[in-house]
């Protein structure tokens, strides 16, 4: 898995069960590692670069991916059945049936000799979906004790039964934020939000980014790095506030967001996972916006759920089950989704 955030590749090995319709879990063993200086730029820009220059990082990022995985699989003494792999998104843009995740699967096959699940959101955007989030089915069959399940990445999303339908939907850009306002002070991230403590909010700006059309859409919706780049950033740019006030005023947002997302449910139990989960200071300004009991799981579960959760969408793909929903995705039928190389 590799999120929009570019703290690296995690590489996490799973084992699944099932019975009597119920499904269990467990992490066996996980890691994240860092993207080198010359992957976090090429990642960055191959948006804007040729075509050949994006197959080119597609299949060599493909090739990275399986050497990768193959050295945590030897390291680990792993045996496993299948590889599945989210890849590294590039152009998401549901409304012209456009999403791209970059990791070749026939290059990662190449470098490991297994099997390889991948390319998870396309039929579902080609059947008209968004193609995201794809997290809440996992939420759905592993983690139903919770009234709300919570991810804080590159972006927060968030999932919940509504009725006898799973709902899901992006909520903010959150991560791929924090971590540009973090970079402002020669920090690759704001270590426990640190920086935000100090800062001070900047109430018209909140106001601006809260007053953003997207917010008042219905889901299902989803978000790219491309809406970031067009809607957010400018607004951050055009500030001329210190990095800790423009991280202090994006935290709030956040915050505020996420609370309106878990409006629903008077008494409730929301579990947060993902990167912004060890984010202290975000965390405590959620809980002072939002209704329901904030859980924060295991390190092993709030680094790698996202990976986890991939690797069990790459298990219903090989039994033909279902691993995209109609009800989060707004396509025309739940879908059993991943090209298998």
């Amino acid at each position: 898995m590799s999120g929009t955030s570019l703290d690296g590749l995690d590489l996490a090995f799973c084992e699944f069960e099932t019975k009597d319709d119920r499904w269990t879990y467990k992490i066996h063993c996980a890691e994240t590692v860092p993207y080198t200086s010359q992957w976090k730029h090429t990642l960055s820009n191959v948006e804007s670069g040729s075509a050949l220059a994006f197959v080119t990082a597609d299949v060599e990022y493909g090739h990275l991916l399986g050497a990768l995985t193959r050295d945590f699989i030897a390291r680990h003494h792993l045996e496993p059945d299948f590889i599945a792999s989210h890849g590294h998104t590039i152009f998401h843009q549901p409304g012209k049936r456009i999403t791209s995740q970059i990791g070749r699967g026939a290059s990662i096959a190449a470098e490991t000799g297994l099997r390889v699940i991948c390319d998870f959101r396309s039929h579902d955007v080609a059947s008209g979906g968004q193609g995201a989030p794809l997290v809440p089915i996992g939420d759905m069959l592993l983690f139903g004790e919770y009234d709300y399940c919570l991810n804080i990445g590159g972006f927060a999303n968030i999932s919940y039964q509504m009725e006898n339908e799973r709902i899901a939907f992006d909520v903010c850009p959150a991560n791929i934020v924090l971590n540009k306002l973090a970079s402002l002070a020669d920090h690759d991230f704001d270590r426990d939000g640190m920086m935000a403590a100090s800062g001070s909010v900047d109430r018209k700006l909140l106001k601006t980014l809260n007053l953003l059309p997207y917010y008042q859409m219905p889901f299902p919706k989803s978000l790219g790095k491309e809406w970031v780049v067009q809607q957010i950033f400018p607004l951050l740019e055009k500030s001329e506030r210190s990095a800790s006030d423009l991280l202090a005023t994006y935290c709030e947002h956040i915050a505020i967001q996420i609370a309106a997302a878990a409006e629903g449910k008077k008494i409730a139990k929301m579990l947060i996972t993902g990167g912004g989960a060890m984010n202290g200071f975000l965390i405590s300004r959620i809980r002072e916006h939002a209704a329901p009991a904030i859980v924060i799981p295991d390190a092993f579960t709030v680094n790698f759920k996202e990976a986890m959760i991939f690797a069990f969408l790459g298990v219903l793909r090989l039994r033909n089950e279902m691993n995209c929903l109609q009800s989060v995705t707004g396509a025309t039928k739940n879908s059993s989704g991943g090209a298998i190389y």
